[in-house]
């Protein structure tokens, strides 16, 4: 696959420890096994989470590519959004042989330090769908996370006529795409939409501490006439749950109906479009998620390196503190488009 200016450079070399001891590898993910690979370089990767829709499929698409693209993965583990597990997850990796190391921290504050053990070693890191606040990183596979909130903001106030309340159920904040979600949003809507009053509910991405504060602000403000789930596959179903329970789901288009929209672009947003449940969703591409993170570990291993500039995949590596950036294509998706089969939510397995 041919990528926007690339050039190759020396092969990364790393240092093979002894291998730890099995009890180590508790986090191990049952489903990680290795790929074909042969005598390629060996490559860990950590997924986030099991708990959401998207990283399910997320997971889903990575072991297919592991499988066709005859990568040489060692067992896949599951840092089951804890970052002390990651931390130890990696260390398994660096034991094992591991030559570069995938990962989607979802505290990107706090993977500092290992990002800069394995730098020290020479242990190239592609991170997916998060971009650490600190540290060396040969790329990260995101896409524009601050986008999302614009977009969600610019639908979401036409729907609403420019004036309403809206409730802002946030990721956490102390992962840079929680942030750039609500800053962007927050911005938007304060310079297009000034008359539409914004609650802003962190959850630290959980779907039942969604619940309660939306819970709690319907009973202080039972106008409310508008949402953003910042995270639809921690937040649709509790959020239609509760709705429905309050007899508040009112089919769009019709008198009472909440205006909602989402981030993320699962099949079961899809339905809810379909379905009136739900207005739109920005779909974050988990099929490209996993296709290019195997692409740049595998570059990686090469000792390929990449400048910035257009792609040849409809996306725009930029450079950023501590590597570059491949910011892939994040579509709205409404009731006009929702059935277009080039959206990976439409070709996934449920």
């Amino acid at each position: 696959m041919k990528l926007a200016r690339t050039r190759s450079t020396a092969a990364v070399a790393g240092t093979v420890l002894a291998a730890l001891s099995l009890v180590t590898a508790c986090n191990r993910s049952s489903g990680g096994a290795a790929g074909s690979g042969g005598d390629r370089p060996a490559i860990g990767i950590d997924l986030p989470r099991s708990d959401t829709d998207f990283w399910n499929s997320y997971a889903q698409y990575l072991k297919k590519g592991i499988k066709s693209d005859g990568i040489n993965a060692l067992p896949l583990s599951n840092s089951q959004n804890d970052i002390t597990k990651l931390v130890a997850n990696v260390q398994v990796f660096e034991n094992t042989g591991a030559k570069v190391v995938v990962m989607a921290p979802q505290d990107t504050g706090a993977i500092a330090s290992t990002l800069d053990a394995l730098a020290a070693k020479k242990i190239p890191v592609v991170s997916v769908d998060t971009r650490p606040d600190s540290g060396d990183v040969y790329m990260v596979v995101r896409a524009d996370n601050k986008a999302y909130g614009i977009k969600a903001c610019e639908f979401l106030g036409k729907q609403l006529g420019g004036r309403g309340k809206v409730a802002e159920l946030q990721g956490a904040l102390d992962s840079i795409n929680g942030r750039d979600r609500s800053e962007a949003f927050a911005a938007c809507m304060k310079e297009k939409f000034p008359a539409v009053k914004v609650f802003e509910l962190p959850t630290d991405w959980k779907g039942d501490v969604a619940s309660a504060k939306l819970q709690s602000l319907l009973a202080q403000h039972p106008d409310l006439n508008g949402v953003y789930m910042q995270a639809g596959g921690a937040f649709l179903q509790p959020t239609l749950a509760l709705l429905q329970q309050k007899g508040l789901l009112k089919p769009a288009g019709s008198k009472g109906h909440i205006a909602i929209v989402s981030n993320d672009g699962i099949p079961q947003e899809f339905d809810a479009i379909r379905k009136g449940r739900i207005d739109a969703t920005v779909s974050q591409p988990a099929d490209l998620y996993a296709k290019y993170a195997l692409y740049y570990a595998q570059a990686a291993a090469d000792g390929k390196t990449f400048e910035p500039g257009k792609t040849d995949h409809d996306s725009v590596i930029v450079k950023i503190p501590g590597g570059l950036e491949d910011q892939l294509p994040a579509p709205l998706v409404t009731k006009d488009n929702v059935d277009d089969k080039s959206l990976w939510g439409n070709t996934v397995s449920q």
